[in-house]
């Protein structure tokens, strides 16, 4: 069983869900990208749920650099191992795309990966905002540029900010 609850934080309200084995979704609410519930998902908070909210408000207000949560993401063999990848780029870091598919040892497979980020269901906690393009640019992110800008500044990180 998955239980899920909205939560509010500093940059708006996230959607956070988790089952027996840890978080399996961290969303940033987004109509146009709303939380695909699925048939065992119920709604109502849980310990963990709670913990994860007070673990990413305190990210959000420059107290906490790492997230200590069980994580239980569904996905694809291929889209967990790009989300371990993900995992070991530390705070205030960046990686390209051609980086992170070289650290897999399939340097061919950037675009792979790229969906494989872009699928990412457990936002922040999964560090997908820390990859960008090789020349340094913000590239996609399913909360929008400007929170991965942000998020990007909150942790101090180098990128070239996109023209107004």
């Amino acid at each position: 069983m998955i239980h899920y609850q909205r939560y509010t934080t500093a940059l708006g309200e996230v959607d956070i869900a988790a089952g027996e084995d840890g978080i399996v979704a961290l969303q940033f609410h987004n109509k146009a990208r709303p939380l695909c519930l699925a048939a065992d998902w119920q709604p109502g908070a849980t310990a963990l749920t709670d913990r994860a909210a007070q673990q990413l408000r305190e990210y959000l207000a420059a107290k906490r650099q790492d997230f200590h949560l069980p994580l239980a993401p569904r996905g694809t063999a291929f889209q967990r191992r790009v989300w371990e990848v993900l995992l070991a780029i530390p705070y205030g870091e960046t990686r390209s795309y051609t980086q992170q598919a070289q650290h897999l040892g399939q340097p061919r497979a950037i675009r792979a990966v790229a969906r494989a980020n872009g699928a990412n269901p457990v936002a922040v906690v999964i560090p997908c905002h820390r990859v960008i393009g090789a020349d340094g640019s913000l590239t996609g992110y399913a909360g929008g540029l400007p929170l991965k800008a942000h998020l990007l500044t909150l942790e101090g990180a180098r990128f070239v900010a996109p023209l107004p």
